[in-house]
């Protein structure tokens, strides 16, 4: 569920010599699957633990996991670094604002979920966004773009070599194109 590099897990295990005795990490997600989803690291004492957590053991250290944040924190990674500029520890988890599906999970969940954690966190750089509409039976992702792709020109390479592009490659024979149904007008709020 979550990867702890051996440099983070020796940072970890530091830090707890310096706690009372029993004391573990928390790993958490605070509003998951949202667009506000932040993950987070901190002390948890003995008495804090929960029934119903997840215990997780490396080495000199357990870390803790609530139910509600596990499925959020799949193919998480913490890490501790440490460069010219100083050290850090950094928590990347790609499934906070959106709950991984299952490989076999139904297609139109699959291409919704690639969306909104692949396509959408680069779209929002350019103040724009893309949802699903339907995946017509010959096997055709609908979109509909909004924000700054509305009236983009670069929507056409977006679709086409972006988009489409992935979508084939990761679905097979499942996908066979992708239809943009959204009416571009430019206007101010057009990216370029």
């Amino acid at each position: 569920m979550i990867t702890i590099s051996e440099t983070a897990q020796a940072h970890f295990a530091k830090l707890l010599s310096s706690q009372a005795e029993g004391t573990n990490i928390r790993v958490f997600v605070v509003n998951p699957g949202t667009a506000n989803a932040e993950c987070g690291v901190s002390y948890c004492p003995p008495d804090a633990v929960e029934a119903d957590d997840i215990l997780l053991e490396f080495d000199g250290f357990n870390a803790l996991v609530d139910a509600d944040s596990k499925p959020f924190l799949a193919e998480a990674e913490i890490d501790f670094v440490t460069d010219q500029m100083g050290s850090q520890l950094t928590l990347k988890a790609p499934n906070a604002k959106l709950k991984k599906v299952a490989d076999d999970a139904p297609l139109f969940d699959r291409v919704h979920y690639f969306l909104q954690a692949e396509v959408n966190p680069q779209l929002a750089g350019h103040g724009g966004e893309c949802s699903l509409i339907e995946i017509t039976d010959d096997g055709y992702a609908v979109l509909q773009f909004g924000g700054g792709c509305n009236g983009c020109s670069q929507i056409d390479v977006t679709v086409k070599d972006g988009i489409e592009k992935q979508l084939i490659e990761m679905m097979g024979d499942e996908i066979k194109g992708v239809k943009d149904v959204t009416e571009h007008q430019r206007g101010d709020h057009s990216y370029y």
